[in-house]
């Protein structure tokens, strides 16, 4: 009787670590079932950002408000259907977050590689990582095994991505809510050092905030007014917005960061620190940085029988 009950006992700590492994995102995931997938992303994210530049810190952005929403799944590639609205109309994507076209093109080659294996969360990931490193950025370890969201919820994108116009404590705490420190808070705004924001984003700031230098705030006063040119574009950071460095920090120590939210991580309080130690430290800044990446990478992927591989990144299959 013993035996039996020891026999069941191995048998139910196996089926756990097997579940365990399932659920565990592995770089080797698509070692064997597709081989070519590496060079195919790469060989996609550099032809796109040869075309056009800002295309790498949108890709970079379209992982951070996927992975935002209900975890890593590609929720966000979803068009709206008659069961659900999907997220690209939400206040923080519509109109701004773009690559939807790249991530397509990636798609489909990687599906005449290896067809129905690899999804399109995992196709997200790792355009971010090598938008990041075309740029100059840090690389990282991409976990993979990422399943896609069979739906998409456009209320949550409306509430779990932080608005441009948030105060510390609220960025801290929404960060928090997708289990991120207060370093990787941080650590992740500095992917602001690429890219272009609209007026809609920063004119509050530059109009009703004192923490801003006042001939910054002027210059984008001259093309972001009070009211109109809502689509007028800035770079986030001022000197080399398609350059992955830290600029972005040194910029914020000289109140010039472009949106109220990336001034909060410099005006006085508890993340100070930081910011002047990866504006005086890149290799900080990028070790960080990739750590936060993999962690954000990981906020709660479908795996194992969850979800499914999407061979449309657009709609369920």
């Amino acid at each position: 009787m013993a035996s039996y009950y020891l026999i069941l006992l191995v048998l139910l700590v196996a089926s756990a670590v097997v579940e365990a492994n399932a659920n565990k995102l592995s770089p080797d995931f698509y070692s064997s079932k597709c081989p070519k997938l590496f060079p195919i992303v790469k060989k996609g994210v550099k032809k796109a950002i040869r075309n056009e530049t800002r295309i790498g810190a949108s890709l970079l952005r379209l992982h951070f408000h996927d992975c935002f929403v209900n975890g890593c799944d590609a929720s966000i590639l979803l068009d709206d259907t008659s069961s659900f609205i999907g997220e690209k109309t939400a206040a923080p994507n519509n109109n701004s977050v773009r690559g939807f076209e790249v991530i397509d093109k990636i798609k489909s080659k990687v599906e005449k590689a290896c067809p129905g294996v690899v999804s399109c969360a995992d196709i997200l990931a790792l355009a971010a990582r090598d938008s990041v490193v075309y740029l100059g950025g840090p690389a990282w370890e991409v976990g993979l095994g990422r399943r896609d969201s069979t739906t998409a919820s456009r209320s949550a994108a409306n509430t779990s991505i932080p608005a441009p116009s948030l105060n510390l404590s609220a960025l801290i705490s929404n960060f928090a809510n997708h289990g991120l420190s207060v370093k990787d808070l941080v650590a992740l705004s500095g992917s602001h050092t690429i890219g272009l924001a609209r007026c809609t984003s920063f004119r509050p700031h530059i109009y009703n905030d004192s923490n801003i230098d006042a001939s910054f705030a002027k210059s984008l006063q001259s093309k972001c007014p009070r009211s109109g040119n809502d689509n007028v574009l800035a770079p986030l950071d001022l000197q080399t917005p398609t350059h992955f460095d830290n600029l972005y920090f040194k910029n914020l120590l000289n109140s010039k960061g472009l949106l109220h939210s990336d001034q909060e991580l410099f005006n006085g309080s508890s993340t100070d620190s930081l910011v002047k130690k990866y504006a005086t430290d890149n290799a900080a800044f990028f070790k960080d940085f990739a750590k936060g990446m993999v962690k954000m990478s990981n906020i709660k992927p479908l795996t194992g029988s969850k979800g499914q591989i999407r061979i449309n990144c657009r709609k369920v299959n």
